[in-house]
């Protein structure tokens, strides 16, 4: 499975990025995306995430309110609009997936086999 993530960039606080991240294969059925950042010196950490069986949405309590991802099951996508942000989300995005995780192991990087390449969101102040 291969991952293309885009959509970063610079934005001043209180502005808006979407992310996308397209899977390289037919996402159904137990097919989780998520979305983890890390900041400079900081270690990576869980952001959002979708479950495909059942439409689960999974987030971060640093962005509830403030981000949603969504999907688009005919073009193999997750998005992740980030609205209302703040310097501190600045990082680098990573896409991630997988089809085996449970709900308890949705939120750990380490869980997931699928990584696509990062996207830098700076939000500047």
């Amino acid at each position: 499975v291969q991952l293309q993530a885009y959509g970063g960039g610079l934005v001043q606080a209180g502005g808006s990025l979407r992310l996308t991240c397209t899977a390289s294969v037919r996402t159904s059925g137990r097919f989780i995306m998520g979305w983890f950042r890390q900041a400079p010196g900081n270690e990576r950490e869980f952001v959002a995430a979708y479950k495909w069986d059942g439409g689960s949405r999974y987030y971060a309590d640093s962005v509830k309110g403030r981000f949603t991802i969504s999907r688009d099951n005919a073009k193999n996508t997750v998005y992740l609009q980030m609205n209302n942000l703040k310097p501190e989300d600045t990082a680098v995005y990573y896409c991630a997936a997988d089809s085996r995780l449970t709900s308890s192991s949705i939120r750990y990087g380490s869980e997931y086999d699928y990584w696509g390449q990062g996207t830098l969101v700076t939000v500047s102040s």
